[in-house]
């Protein structure tokens, strides 16, 4: 079986008509690395994970030099459509019945919060590069999962520091209503509130489906708090700032903070409506040399997209993995996803995504976090220059002390 023979599965409505992977013999099977993508590959967060997350891990199979080692690598991808029921079944199936040692990506943090749990009780392997909900490496920890890219604490750290620094003193919060909106708007709130501001509301939106935040974010205009927080993200992040801009909401000086905004959001809103958003991310394609060479071996992913921080954490997690079965044997990373979880953290991390860093024993991948100012269209020097940096935030600071995480299997 080649590198790109794959399973597609559109979710759990489809599962029982689909046939397990097709078998090598007994051999070939105990030297198999099978690794599964799961992600809204059609919905909301599709830009932003979907389809090209499987070309990021494809790559990373490519480089990782397993193969010449005599290893076999397979993947399979799945749509988990914002749905912790499908994403824990299709988990499930994958580890029970498919032979999958690993599952990847996962954003939607309901959904991934889910699979954590599934992970940890099949003893696999859970590398969450797209959820973010800093619970994962807190209250819900597990020893089988490796939270790679961001997280809310990050983000609320990075953005809402900004603003509160820049004089956003009052928020108002439009949050998606499932456990990474909670989670960000949560984290959000200590960091205003520790800086001495104040939170005057917020409005919980249904999640998935919501398109329409006019009265949202009249509500907040009504508010008059300084900066109206979007704990939201994909597609909700993209309407929100659009109607916000449509009702001139930003017109009496009230700023937005969109607390998670992705390069391929404010691709979708143009620079002229973008110009000017403070944001925070892990990667940005065009930050140094090492940066510029990951994302144009990747290529172009599909839409003429340029890769985001949640692809490059695929392929970033799915390398070192690699590495961490090729030091540790097939056999033994098969055996048992805790004892290749602690391979993983017991090696430092080096890609060309994310430079050097380290896992914590809680599962956290640490590497800088950088503050981003998206730039005015007489700034951008062509298609996807969009960013220019504002500061770094050191891997040691991005995120959440260890010792405030409540992780319950962390050793003092």
């Amino acid at each position: 079986m080649t590198l790109d023979r794959r399973t597609l599965l559109a979710g759990a409505a489809t599962l029982p008509a689909l046939g397990a992977l097709p078998w090598r013999s007994a051999r070939a099977q105990d030297n198999t690395i099978r690794i599964g993508v799961l992600n809204d590959q059609s919905g909301l967060y599709r830009d932003i994970s979907g389809p090209s997350s499987t070309q990021a891990a494809r790559l990373a199979v490519q480089e990782s030099g397993v193969t010449g080692r005599g290893i076999n690598v397979e993947i399979v991808q799945a749509d988990h459509q914002n749905r912790p029921d499908v994403g824990s079944t299709v988990a499930r199936q994958w580890f029970d019945r498919d032979g999958v040692d690993m599952i990847v990506d996962v954003p939607t943090s309901s959904v991934a919060l889910a699979v954590a749990g599934v992970a940890r009780e099949r003893n696999k392997v859970f590398i969450g590069s797209g959820p973010a909900t800093s619970d994962l490496t807190g209250a819900q920890c597990s020893p089988n999962t490796v939270h790679w890219t961001y997280d809310t604490y990050m983000l609320a750290k990075g953005t809402g520091g900004a603003m509160v620094a820049a004089g956003g003193r009052t928020w108002f919060f439009i949050t998606a209503d499932y456990a990474f909106g909670h989670a960000l708007e949560r984290d959000t709130t200590a960091f205003v509130t520790a800086a001495g501001g104040r939170v005057l509301g917020g409005v919980r939106t249904p999640f998935p489906g919501t398109t329409d935040f006019s009265s949202f974010l009249q509500q907040a205009q009504r508010s008059r708090a300084n900066v109206i927080g979007l704990a939201n993200a994909g597609g909700d992040t993209v309407n929100s700032i659009k109607q916000a801009g449509e009702f001139r909401i930003t017109r009496g000086g009230t700023k937005l903070a969109g607390l998670l905004v992705f390069v391929s959001d404010v691709h979708a809103l143009g620079l002229e409506t973008a110009q000017g958003l403070v944001l925070t991310e892990t990667f940005y394609w065009d930050l140094n040399d090492r940066t510029r060479a990951f994302s144009n071996r990747l290529g172009m992913l599909p839409g003429n997209m340029r890769p985001g921080m949640t692809q490059a954490g695929v392929y970033a997690g799915v390398l070192h993995y690699l590495k961490a079965v090729a030091d540790m044997g097939v056999a033994a990373a098969k055996a048992s996803g805790t004892e290749a979880v602690n391979r993983m953290k017991a090696m430092p991390t080096n890609d060309d995504a994310f430079g050097e860093g380290t896992i914590r024993q809680d599962g956290r991948k640490l590497h800088p976090a950088y503050l981003f100012e998206v730039k005015t269209p007489a700034e951008s020097r062509g298609p996807w220059d969009y960013y220019k940096l504002v500061s770094t935030i050191p891997a040691n600071e991005a995120f959440r002390p260890m010792t405030e995480g409540g992780c319950a299997f962390v050793r003092s």
